[in-house]
């Protein structure tokens, strides 16, 4: 484990050429990719969304297809469609965009509802079905999508089934003064992607993915996720909590969050550190939380507080 854990903070250290001073939102990305999960960064325009996703890509070798979403982009540009011959006997397949290793959703929110639901099987089984025929896309699959916080000028939101298949919703913000000039001084006299270097190859990604699914769990983990995602159902203030996918989600976060950390098994502390990403999303307030200036941030917290971890014995 310990080499490819070394690699996988390589990759971070490359990306972090590019996307400076983001370090935490970097690790938690590559996180989600050794989850097998999929990415929605929500944040203004011009925080380096894109430009994360573009370094991850080059690191790790992966295919890389990008689309803007607007409103005028069609389903069958998503998943492609099926074009006539020319001597007309024979029906040949268009590839879509999604058809790569790594799909980047450029502000997903700016286009059709029938759009994005056409990213709900992929993103799910990793198959697109064009005309009742079904293919699969290549593997390693990740879908990283941003989009602009709701209320933007042509934004729409996306529906509960679409969020409910992201691991994680992350947000960058903007970098901090030192930061902000080392992003000046590193594109004076050229762009930062060029000096990404590749760390790994498709079949490494597939195997620490492998890795992070043999992470161990104990018990207590089990149940200590089991009521923190019940809390999210039944509180008072929530509408709509943690689904039994949004809980999948979670563990697989978790895991891979303690294979990053060099270790086989779970302790408490992955549980806590990838709890808000993974069920922020997945959760809609009641117009009582609203009124009274109840966030889903101060709930998560409330939650986390209000429940003792289990204490586990570390060799």
């Amino acid at each position: 484990m310990g080499s490819y854990r070394e690699k996988a903070i390589q990759i971070i250290e490359e990306v972090n050429k590019v996307v400076v001073g983001k370090r935490e939102v970097i690790a938690k990305v590559l996180t989600a990719i050794l989850a097998r999960g999929h990415i929605l960064l929500e944040d203004h325009p011009g925080v380096g969304k894109t430009t994360l996703a573009l370094a991850f890509s080059k690191a790790m070798a992966l295919e890389q297809h990008r689309l803007q979403f607007t409103p005028d982009v069609l389903p069958t540009d998503v998943v492609g469609f099926h074009l006539l011959s020319k001597d007309g006997n024979s029906y040949q397949y268009k590839p879509g965009a999604v058809m790569c290793n790594l799909f980047l959703a450029d502000e997903i929110n700016r286009t059709s509802s029938k759009t994005q639901s056409a990213l709900l099987e992929v993103m799910e089984e990793g198959k697109v079905t064009v005309d009742s025929i079904t293919r699969e896309v290549p593997t390693p699959f990740v879908v990283i999508a941003t989009q602009n916080p709701i209320g933007s000028i042509g934004t729409q939101m996306l529906p509960e089934s679409q969020l409910d298949r992201f691991m994680v919703k992350l947000t960058m913000g903007y970098p901090d003064r030192k930061s902000e000039i080392g992003i000046l001084k590193g594109r004076q006299n050229m762009n930062p992607l060029h000096n990404v270097i590749q760390v790994v190859d498709k079949e490494e990604i597939l195997m620490m993915q492998n890795m992070v699914e043999d992470v161990y769990i104990h018990d207590s983990i089990y149940e200590y996720i089991a009521y923190l995602v019940e809390q999210t159902r039944e509180n008072p203030l929530i509408e709509l909590g943690v689904s039994p996918r949004g809980t999948l989600a979670m563990m697989n976060m978790i895991k891979a969050t303690a294979f990053l950390s060099q270790r086989e098994y779970v302790v408490p502390g992955d549980v806590i550190a990838v709890f808000k990403d993974v069920a922020a999303h997945r959760m809609i307030l009641k117009p009582k939380a609203r009124v009274n200036n109840v966030t889903v941030d101060n709930l998560l917290e409330e939650i986390l507080r209000n429940t003792h971890p289990p204490r586990i014995a570390v060799r």
